[in-house]
């Protein structure tokens, strides 16, 4: 706990500063790696949803315990070597969790070039970072798009992983770095084979559940942190429990619909996935269109709740520390 909230922020620092660079084995590849080779493994030696189901719960005990495992084992042997160097290590594997730059250069990146009337570029960047059909996107659906996934990935790619940092800050022998990998891990596996649809109804249905149940917390955390900055929570909330339960989501709906009801916008409506239409549920009321403000101002908002949460970890760390 010595070395925690210098921990803590050095990440934060990387991640706002550095963010993810390409040229570097991000702990995610080496995580989609295990989950791509043991999900096939699976899928070719289970054929009924019974042996499905509990290789899915195998593949995930693997992937989470082990990714927060080896995490820790890695940080010790940095210790080890010397508390400097350890510090490093366990920042640069903590920075990995957290997706704020990343998320900040793609909803950038689409909109530089719909600014410029740029739209067929604006699609084909689009896809890079959206699981639905681009091609046909008007420059108002690709607002949307990119609005939906900054605010969708603020809970699961910035704010999730920060708090499991902390709850592991606060436990001398974990650390911040070892709940944060094993939530990543989590996440992963939930992008990768979450879905209810073949092959992976039954193999990826405990992923799905398991990431459902390890974000729901912070997802509300996070809701009531946007309340309160947006200096009108009962409006806020009012309009979450409105909208939100409509989604199928148990997390996605609720910090989708924190930001819609803090921007005065309207999100949800028909995707198109792989040629079929899924219709979303109206989240928020349709007050302003949404624009590039509307998501230069929804990652302004993701910071602000993201130092919040850093400050306060970080000071009660210190406090502890010198009593």
């Amino acid at each position: 706990m010595t070395f925690s909230s210098a921990i803590l922020i050095l990440a934060a620092s990387l991640d706002y500063s550095i963010g993810d660079p390409s040229n570097w084995v991000h702990p995610v590849q080496v995580m989609g790696w295990f989950i791509s080779r043991l999900s096939k493994l699976a899928l070719k030696y289970c054929h009924n949803s019974l042996t499905q189901r509990l290789a899915g719960i195998a593949i995930a005990a693997i992937l989470v315990i082990g990714s927060g495992v080896i995490g820790w084992l890695i940080v010790q042997c940095a210790m080890r070597v010397n508390p400097i160097v350890g510090i490093l290590v366990e920042s640069v594997l903590l920075a990995s969790c957290f997706a704020f730059k990343s998320l900040r250069i793609a909803a950038e990146t689409v909109i530089s070039r719909l600014k410029v009337g740029n739209i067929a570029e604006a699609r084909s960047l689009l896809r890079n970072f959206v699981g639905r059909d681009t091609q046909n996107l008007t420059s108002e659906e690709i607002f949307r798009a990119v609005l939906e996934t900054v605010t969708e990935n603020a809970t699961d790619g910035v704010m999730a992983p920060l708090f499991y940092a902390v709850v592991g800050a606060f436990l001398p022998i974990i650390g911040p770095s070892t709940f944060a990998l094993a939530y990543k891990a989590s996440s992963t596996l939930d992008s990768m084979i979450g879905y209810r649809e073949v092959p992976y109804i039954y193999l990826g249905w405990f992923s799905a559940r398991l990431e459902d149940c390890l974000t729901w917390f912070p997802c509300r955390l996070t809701v009531i942190t946007l309340a309160l900055l947006s200096r009108k929570p009962l409006h806020v909330i009012k309009i979450c429990q409105r909208d939100a339960p409509k989604d199928s989501s148990p997390n996605s709906g609720w910090s989708e619909c924190a930001y819609a009801a803090i921007l005065g916008v309207q999100m949800g409506g028909t995707n198109w996935y792989r040629g079929v239409a899924k219709v979303k549920p109206l989240l928020g009321d349709a007050i302003h269109p949404i624009t590039s403000n509307s998501i230069k101002t929804a990652l302004q908002l993701t910071r602000y709740s993201f130092l919040l949460w850093l400050g306060g970890s970080a000071s009660l760390l210190l406090l502890t520390t010198i009593r």
